[in-house]
C-alpha cells in the first residue's frame, strides 16, 4: 500500500490557467490535487483567458485580500471587422465591415488614444455590480446594460503582429495595464474608432502584480508534481516590502500585539530573525498594527 501524500505547507500555488475553465474550477481542481479545501485564488480570469492565476493554499489564502494586483500584462489577439455583444469571441455578432483596407499606420495611430491615463467604459458582461447584481447576469436576462466610464491606466498597448484573414484584420498585441482595466473592452474600441468594429479572440495574463508566467504552472504538472509555487516565507518576501525584527519583536507580533511604525507605505511583511514571516503589518495612528497574523504564538 502506498505511503499517505505528505500534506502540502501553506503558500502559493501561481497556474497558468487553460481556456475553458472558470477560475473557481480551477481552485476545485487544486482542491483535489492538493488534498485540501482551503484553496482560494485572487485576480479572476475569464474562461475564454489563459495564464497566470494566482491561488493561496492553507495559510496562504490569508495573503489573497492583501496582495498588490494593481498592475497586470497581457498578450491579445483583436479581431477588427467585427463587433459582437461581450466585446469578445464568445458573443453574438451585432455589425460586420470589411476591415481588409485598414492600414497598420491607422491602428497604431488609433491605439495612442487608448494608451496613458484613460476612461474606460466596462465590457457589459464584466462582474461590476449594478444594485447587488452582476453585469453580466442583467445581460443574459436581456436587460440593456451600459456601466459608467471609470479611470484607469494602459501603460503600454503595444502592436506585435499584423494578419489579414477573409475580410478581418488580427492584430496581436502586448497590453500593460492596471487593475480594473478590461482588455475586451480595448478592442471594442480600438474597432469602433477605426470604424470597423473590433472584438477579442484570445488573451493570456502574463503577469499580475509580482508573479509572472515563470512562477507558473499548468494543472497537468500539478497533477504529477503537486507542489507550491511559493512557499509562504518566499511569497510574502516577493509580495510586500520587509520589515525584520528581533526576538522580542517577534513574539510581540506572535501574540498580535502593535510595534513601533516601521516608516513604510502600504502593507509590508514581518520577519522573524530566522527568515519566517510572521504577519502582515501596516502603520497606522503612530504604530506598527497587525493585518493577518501569519505565525500565531504556539504554532
Amino acid at each position: 500500500m502506498p505511503a499517505p501524500r505528505p500534506a502540502v505547507p501553506p503558500g502559493l500555488v501561481v497556474v497558468d490557467k487553460p481556456g475553458g475553465l472558470t477560475s473557481h474550477d480551477v481552485v476545485a481542481r487544486l482542491r483535489r490535487i492538493l488534498r485540501t479545501r482551503k484553496v482560494g485564488h485572487a485576480g479572476t480570469l475569464d474562461p475564454m483567458a489563459t495564464g497566470v492565476l494566482v491561488c493561496g493554499v492553507e495559510r496562504g489564502t490569508k495573503l489573497l485580500g492583501h496582495l498588490a494586483l494593481d498592475t497586470k500584462a497581457y498578450t491579445a489577439t483583436i479581431r477588427l471587422g467585427a463587433a459582437t455583444t461581450t466585446d469578445d469571441a464568445e458573443g453574438e455578432v451585432l455589425s460586420t465591415a470589411d476591415a481588409t483596407a485598414v492600414t497598420e499606420e491607422a491602428v497604431r495611430a488609433a491605439m495612442a488614444p487608448l494608451t496613458g491615463a484613460i476612461e474606460q467604459v466596462p465590457s457589459s458582461v464584466s462582474a461590476i455590480k449594478i444594485d447587488g447584481e452582476r453585469a453580466y447576469k442583467r445581460v443574459r436576462a436581456g436587460e440593456d446594460v451600459v456601466l459608467p466610464a471609470r479611470p484607469v491606466v494602459v501603460s503600454a498597448f503595444t502592436l506585435l503582429a499584423v494578419r489579414r484573414v477573409e475580410g478581418f484584420l488580427d492584430l496581436d498585441v502586448l497590453v500593460d495595464c492596471s487593475s480594473g482595466t478590461y482588455v475586451r473592452a480595448l478592442a471594442r474600441d480600438l474597432g469602433a474608432g477605426l470604424g470597423v468594429g473590433g472584438h477579442l479572440t484570445a488573451l493570456r495574463r502574463t503577469r499580475v502584480g509580482p508573479f509572472d508566467l515563470t512562477h507558473a504552472r499548468t494543472l497537468e504538472q500539478l497533477e504529477v508534481d503537486p507542489a507550491l509555487s511559493l512557499g509562504l516565507d518566499e511569497a510574502v518576501a516577493t509580495a510586500f516590502p520587509r520589515r525584520d525584527v528581533d526576538t522580542s519583536g517577534a513574539t510581540d507580533v506572535s501574540y498580535g500585539k502593535s510595534l513601533p511604525p516601521a516608516g513604510l507605505d502600504g502593507t509590508y511583511g514581518v520577519f522573524d530573525p530566522a527568515g519566517r514571516a510572521l504577519a502582515l503589518m501596516a502603520d497606522r495612528e503612530g504604530a506598527a498594527r497587525p493585518l493577518v497574523v501569519l505565525a500565531p504564538a504556539g504554532s
